[in-house]
């Protein structure tokens, strides 16, 4: 009987941690000059769990994390939390709050190239595009590239596999218990 209670617990865990990661989003986010990112951010919710994906060319640009709401305003790279430049960083999101992100070129950072996105906790309600790809606006002349920045919800087919799982781990359940 205790084996048939481990084997409950163990799927329960597995159950719980397969919803938190069916819900996760990836937002990606196509980091270049020309890129309205803070009308973006507005319109989307981000969620712990959430995860952003910064896509720019390496070398041409980077990505640095703020310490603050000051450094952020201000365009102030000196004493940031973190710094990638690799293209394609991803950026889990772990806790609810405000995160600041700015390109380290020099310069970018003043032509607009930073985003302020807010967190909020995973079971917290807001709207969200997450399943939409919009194009920002461009915030240099008609003449530039447009470039796309998208979110990516997972949760469609995440929430498929979760409820499929639910369902055997029900029948395997009936099962043990028929048995005892």
């Amino acid at each position: 009987m205790d084996g048939i209670y481990r084997v409950l617990v163990v799927m329960m865990i597995y159950i719980a941690l397969a919803t938190t990661e069916a819900l996760a989003a990836k937002h990606v986010v196509t980091w270049d000059l020309s890129s309205d990112l803070s009308s973006w951010a507005k319109g989307r919710t981000f969620k712990v769990g959430d995860q952003l994906v910064f896509k720019y060319t390496s070398g041409l640009h980077s990505l640095v994390e703020l310490s603050g709401e000051k450094e952020y305003k201000n365009c102030d790279i000196g004493n940031a939390l973190d710094s990638m430049n690799g293209g394609n960083d991803a950026i889990k999101l772990t806790k609810p709050g405000t995160r600041y992100f700015a390109c380290g070129t020099l310069g970018h950072c003043d032509q607009g190239m930073k985003l302020q996105i807010k967190t909020v906790a995973a079971n917290e309600a807001g709207s969200s595009d997450d399943d939409q790809e919009s194009s920002p606006s461009s915030s240099t002349s008609t003449s530039s590239p447009t470039s796309t920045t998208s979110t990516t919800s997972t949760s469609a087919g995440g929430v498929q596999s979760v409820a499929s799982f639910i369902s055997i781990f029900a029948s395997i359940t009936i099962g043990l218990l028929n048995m005892v």
